[in-house]
């Protein structure tokens, strides 16, 4: 009797399958299966089939790098189409110091290897540099400016080359290597003095038969291998070549944030003489280390691998750029990238992106400045690829969970637990991410579900862009949202945190109006707690419910009452599901969340009629002002404005005439004028 195909591997099934067909062989048919010996010899049938099931069902897992999950086997299956993942990367700082008191000098060596000891947060790390660097001395002192220093230690390893051996492989022995800081030379002999660099190519276009290049790969436990030319794809080693390769290993993302060093390094003459270290200055530190990362993920492997592979090391359309900069730049949390015709209005010829890094908020300019230079091995003729600031979008909430004081009495502690979900939603892939979109049921899902005491919850949403402004000078500024607008007011749709500004005394606020459907305008008002607000300029700006679009006139903002000249500009969003659009970065802000408690007196039967049951409004309150929980600025510019009573300046955005302190005093602006915006000057971030 044939055996039938097994659909469920479970070693209970696979024992009834074996006693189901021993019972269909008429030789077994008076046995007793279950008293008989013949049960031991069952089970043991069924246990090797249901290990050799599970072993099978790995090993075949193994064989795809959707499904593998050893690190080896998941670096294999990604070599297969080209792709070598990231290794640790060491943090980098970068330092200054002088030598001076030098008598027939004529230039300075810091040799490679140990320079620095770095502290940050409570633990020293050793700083070294992969190569030695060489300065003139002039009037006796040797300025050693900006040196560029990584964290780790550095290691050299050599190797003779032997052409009888059939299959002889290069292996750095170490792990935790940054192979950006690998340096290659090779000797024709041991003995010999003169060498050549060879260079690390990531593929093979363009490499000739006599170029002095080598492959790398990582292999088991984390190490790597070097690869050198067949005479046909790079030069060939000879027989007895001397090798000579040295790197640094780091302790990756741990060395980032040692901000003081001490110098411990080696400094040689012209002649090789070493040089007094009593001759070195204090170390000034230019830049603290950052950008050190671990080595690339089992899982960040196989979502680039085949990314890379489609784009073949190229970068052509915005996909392409998004993962090659996830493969150059280590240290990316997000990115996204958007072609120029994209822009309003349209920027041929661009590609603009923005990235999220995970150590910071934003990249630094000499960041963006590698980035690009790296970039144009991959981008093609014609296309200029351009970094753009990401813009953080902030969703906050306004949450009115009700809960039965019969099942728990602590508010406070439901409160701590609703905070604490909310946190970690805010901390999901969900929100992190450029595209990345809150959502708002799983919001208040995760409120419902945090305690059996809560019944239901009233939670609110808005959204908010900050208005970085350029104080003291006359600007325009544009802060887009990405997402339509809520109209349900003529007004204060659209509120700020406070401002002051030429011409005006007093702390200035800025609102919309609405015109219709789908256009606003801005107006400034001052205004006092539970007073009515005095327009100051009813004409500001303009707003675009329909795309989120917020535009300000030509001003002169002299401070801000949020800390480094920000100003909060808040709305209420069309949808409760908010979009990260473009180069906007989706940031939950728990700080400015609000989460008030209200007992259920229905669900806990005190008041089963409901006539004491508190409503909450599921829909907002006009407020004229924005309140925030940001830090407030300490600048003495925050005291009323003393400027002129008129004035008038021309900047390239346009003119604009400052008011007097006498405006009419109504809530509501005047809806008979109107105000148009061009391009801006300032930004929101």
């Amino acid at each position: 009797m044939a055996f039938g195909q097994y659909v469920n591997l479970d070693f209970d099934e696979i024992k009834l399958s074996i006693r189901d067909y021993l019972r269909a062989n008429t030789n077994f048919t008076d046995y007793d299966f279950e008293g008989s010996n013949l049960s031991i010899i069952i089970d043991a049938l069924a246990y090797n089939t249901y290990i050799t099931a599970y072993n099978t069902n790995m090993a075949a897992n193994e064989c795809f790098l959707d499904s593998s999950t050893l690190r080896e086997n998941v670096v294999a299956l990604a070599r297969n189409i080209g792709y070598v993942p990231r290794s640790r990367k060491s943090a980098r700082a970068k330092i200054s110091f002088t030598v001076d008191s030098l008598e027939d000098t004529s230039t300075l060596t810091l040799n490679a290897g140990l320079i620095c000891n770095g502290a940050g947060q409570n633990t020293n790390y050793i700083f070294s540099i992969p190569e030695d660097i060489t300065v003139p001395v002039t009037n006796g002192v040797a300025e050693f400016s900006e040196i560029q220093i990584f964290e780790g230690t550095y290691v050299t390893e050599s190797f003779t080359v032997d052409t009888s051996l059939a299959n002889q492989k290069y292996i750095l022995d170490n792990s935790f290597i940054d192979t950006s800081t690998i340096k290659v030379k090779v000797f024709p002999s041991e003995s010999s003095s003169s060498s050549v660099t060879y260079k690390q190519i990531d593929n093979i276009v363009g490499v000739t038969s006599t170029a002095a290049s080598y492959l790398l790969q990582e292999i088991e436990d984390e190490r790597y291998e070097l690869i050198f030319g067949d005479n046909v794809i790079g030069k060939k080693l000879s027989n007895n070549n001397f090798i000579d390769v040295s790197y640094i290993v780091t302790d990756g993302r741990d060395g980032n944030g040692a901000s003081e060093f001490s110098f411990v390094g080696n400094i040689t003459n012209q002649d090789g003489a070493a040089i007094n270290a009593s001759l070195v200055s204090l170390v000034s530190t230019d830049e603290k280390s950052r950008d050190g990362d671990e080595i690339e993920s089992i899982s960040s492997i196989k979502y680039y691998a085949p990314r890379i592979y489609s784009s073949q090391y190229r970068a052509v359309t915005a996909s392409d750029y998004e993962a090659v900069l996830g493969y150059i730049y280590p240290n990316v949390e997000s990115v996204t990238a958007f072609g120029g015709e994209e822009m309003s209005p349209p920027r041929f010829g661009k590609v603009f992106m923005s990235v999220k890094p995970r150590n910071g908020d934003f990249l630094s300019d000499e960041t963006k400045r590698e980035l690009i230079q790296r970039l144009k091995s991959y981008a093609v003729a014609g296309i200029v690829p351009e970094f753009i600031d990401l813009k953080y979008l902030y969703v906050e909430l306004q949450s009115n969970p009700y809960y039965n004081p019969s099942l728990n009495d602590d508010p406070d502690n439901l409160k701590t637990g609703i905070s604490n979900a909310l946190t970690q939603y805010s901390r999901s892939i969900d929100v992190n991410k450029f595209g990345g979109r809150f959502k708002y049921s799983k919001a208040i899902s995760l409120i419902d579900s945090v305690d059996a005491s809560i019944t239901s919850n009233i939670t609110l949403v808005t959204i908010r862009r900050n208005l970085k402004a350029v104080l003291g000078q006359f600007a325009q500024y544009e802060v887009c949202y990405g997402n339509r607008f809520h109209t349900q007011e003529s007004s204060y749709n659209v509120v700020s945190t406070g401002f002051t500004i030429e011409g005006v005394t007093g702390t200035v606020y800025l609102a919309d109006e609405v015109i219709n459907r789908e256009k606003g305008r801005i107006f400034f008002f001052t205004y006092i707690e539970g007073g009515t607000p005095s327009i100051v300029k009813k004409n500001a700006g303009t707003v675009d419910y329909m795309t989120g679009e917020v535009l300000i006139d030509t001003v002169n903002i002299l401070s801000t009452v949020v800390a480094n000249g920000i100003v909060e500009i808040q709305a209420i969003p069309h949808s409760n599901d908010i979009v990260g659009l473009r180069d906007l970065y989706i940031k939950f802000d728990m700080t400015n969340t609000t989460i008030n408690m209200i007992q259920d007196l229905i669900a806990s039967g005190e008041n089963t009629s409901g006539s004491r049951f508190v409503h909450t409004h599921s829909y907002y309150t006009p407020t004229f002002i924005r309140k925030s929980n940001s830090p407030v600025s300490t600048a003495a510019a925050i005291l009323p404005s003393t400027a002129s009573s008129t004035s008038t300046t021309t900047t390239s955005g346009g003119t604009y005439s400052g008011s007097t302190t006498s405006s009419s005093s109504s809530s509501t602006p005047s809806s008979s004028s109107s105000s148009s915006s061009s391009s801006s000057s300032g930004y929101g971030y």
